[in-house]
């Protein structure tokens, strides 16, 4: 018997509506929001229908004062890395940095609204 824990959520601090944070990452990554989850509940989660960890956003006092420890390295399925890119800036990212190489390697980075770093790789159509 494995008796090892396994990630339920993985947790992100926002000093905003934890309701608009999470409508950005279930857009970004076509999970549902939790059906109770609504504009101005101090917490919100998006849940993995395959089974794997939510992301959990909880509104917190204090801003972000550093880069992030962790963040997600996001490779687009159906679409090229310039579509995706463009996807997230619509949906309310910003562009931080494009480290695109001229081979088609790299990634381009990213802030969500509440400023988390998150990377988008080389896709299925690059």
């Amino acid at each position: 018997m494995n008796h090892h824990p396994v990630i339920r959520h993985v947790t992100f601090d926002c000093t905003g509506d934890p309701y608009d944070l999470a409508l950005f990452w279930s857009e970004m990554l076509g999970n549902p929001l939790a059906d109770d989850d609504k504009p101005g509940d101090p917490e919100a989660l998006i849940e993995d229908p395959a089974g794997g960890p939510g992301l959990l956003f909880v509104r917190v006092e204090e801003g972000k004062t550093a880069k992030n420890r962790l963040h997600f390295d996001l490779r687009p399925r159906g679409r090229t890395r310039a579509e995706e890119v463009a996807r997230a800036l619509a949906l309310g990212a910003r562009q931080l940095a494009d480290h695109t190489r001229p081979d088609g390697g790299g990634w381009v980075t990213l802030a969500d609204p509440e400023g988390n770093e998150f990377c988008i790789e080389r896709g299925d159509l690059d």
